[in-house]
């Protein structure tokens, strides 16, 4: 209860609703050393935000650890042997925590039967059970469910009505039992009705109001720290509990996290709800993303795409995974330059052997990731033209420079910045595979290690 100057009681405190949008954090800009020293000014990524850590089936999350991918599947969840192998797709994809759709009994009683498959097929990747208005009911049916799920999706906007606080309470104190991380995930379209009201009611009788969208994001944020004290309350300890507030807009996204990051130490799910399709979806989050990455905001995050019917799942974790690449924050997969072509560029082969050699690395990745561990570092340049073609090759490990529109028909290959060889003919793009293997088993196999060590 808020108590005002005069005594006065309410729920909610109107200085809640009240606090500037000009209170943002605002990105900083490392002012570098002078240009004629040879240094560029660069974008500055701030330190993580302080947090706790919470374990999510051994996969740990906070600041004093890599920002961990995930991913969602979109099958059935009763249809557990299609469930279990899109749960293993994503992880060999990269997803280090894969969310099921529990929301029915079929889908609860079939959680045993996907844990066990996916473990015979991958081993032991942590699988979250995203539960909304009934989950209360399906983890007491479902004890073994509960038991199994490394953590529990939460919706405090759907719980219940009346019945709100005892169907969370059951929640989290059965989380609370097995010991299971939470992850409390607001949402902009379900956001919690009785407590909207009760906040716009609020605003309505100040001498100022703020206007809906300012009271819908407080009352995100109040509805996400209430269920998180809620959630203490019950059992579930500080250290287990993870935070979202997700909306679907980009300002409204970074506006909403800049606000919770001040607010908590709990660690924050990134993510733009219901993204959208293709490049829209994609530049999105994106946009919305890095900018709170680079303010060291974000302990885990999902890329919500709207896949094409019968399209790749995995293509939001290969887009989550370079975000945080492309920020310098992580490293998952080598990285391929190519130029975007122009009239010197009319063929299309280059643009064809970069696409093959981008998918040749990604088919590659599952072995060479053991084998080859630091292999993540690898820059390969795939250029179209001699005018920035050498250039650019000699600043990858390893690249090439195809020729361009009327240019002598050969392929001069750059290894470490020396010219290796030149190739010629038909088989231009098989030749330099061959040229790629060799210089990665050599670059980062057995032999180079024993060599360093």
């Amino acid at each position: 209860m808020f108590t005002d100057g005069a005594g006065n009681q309410d729920s909610v405190n109107p200085k809640a609703i009240r606090r500037a949008a000009g209170s943002t954090i605002a990105c900083s800009i490392e002012l570098a050393l002078p240009l004629a020293l040879g240094k560029i000014p660069t974008m500055a990524i701030r330190s993580r935000r302080k947090t706790v850590t919470v374990d999510v089936g051994g996969v740990p999350v906070g600041m004093g650890h890599p920002i961990v991918v995930q991913s969602m599947t979109n099958t059935d969840t009763a249809n557990a042997v299609a469930t279990a192998q899109q749960v293993v797709d994503l992880a060999n994809a990269g997803s280090q925590l894969v969310r099921i759709t529990v929301n029915n009994d079929e889908a609860a009683a079939a959680v045993p039967e996907i844990v066990s498959r996916v473990s015979d097929l991958l081993g032991d990747i942590p699988i979250i059970g995203d539960f909304h208005y009934n989950g209360h009911l399906l983890l007491t049916r479902y004890p073994e469910t509960a038991r199994l799920l490394a953590k529990y999706r939460i919706n405090p906007g759907n719980v219940g009505g009346k019945r709100h606080d005892e169907n969370f309470r059951t929640i989290a104190q059965i989380a609370a039992e097995h010991g299971k991380a939470i992850r409390i995930g607001v949402n902009w379209g379900s956001l919690d009705q009785n407590l909207l009201t009760e906040m716009m009611e609020a605003n309505a009788k100040l001498p100022d109001p703020c206007d809906a969208t300012e009271v819908y994001m407080e009352a995100m944020l109040e509805s996400a720290l209430r269920s998180a004290a809620l959630a203490e309350e019950s059992g579930v300890a500080h250290n287990r509990i993870i935070l979202s507030a997700k909306v679907s807009g980009v300002q409204e996204l970074i506006e909403v996290y800049r606000r919770l990051a001040t607010r908590c130490d709990y660690p924050l799910h990134l993510g733009l709800t219901e993204a959208g399709m293709g490049s829209k979806g994609i530049i999105s989050s994106t946009a919305a993303l890095s900018i709170l990455l680079s303010e060291g905001i974000g302990d885990t995050i999902r890329v919500s795409l709207t896949p094409k019917p019968d399209g790749d799942r995995t293509e939001e974790v290969q887009v989550a995974q370079q975000i945080l690449q492309s920020l310098g924050l992580r490293r998952f997969n080598p990285q391929v330059t190519a130029c975007p072509g122009c009239g010197r560029t009319t063929s299309t082969f280059f643009q064809k052997m970069a696409q093959d050699i981008e998918g040749y690395l990604r088919e590659q990745m599952p072995t060479w990731r053991s084998r080859y561990p630091d292999v993540v570092d690898l820059r390969v340049a795939v250029m179209g033209c001699v005018v920035n073609g050498p250039g650019e090759s000699k600043h990858a490990n390893i690249g090439i420079s195809l020729p361009g529109t009327f240019e002598d028909p050969k392929a001069p290959v750059y290894v470490d910045g020396k010219l290796l060889v030149t190739l010629k003919g038909e088989t231009i793009v098989p030749d330099f595979l061959r040229i790629l293997d060799d210089y990665v088993e050599r670059r980062y196999g057995a032999a180079a290690s024993a060599l360093v060590s």
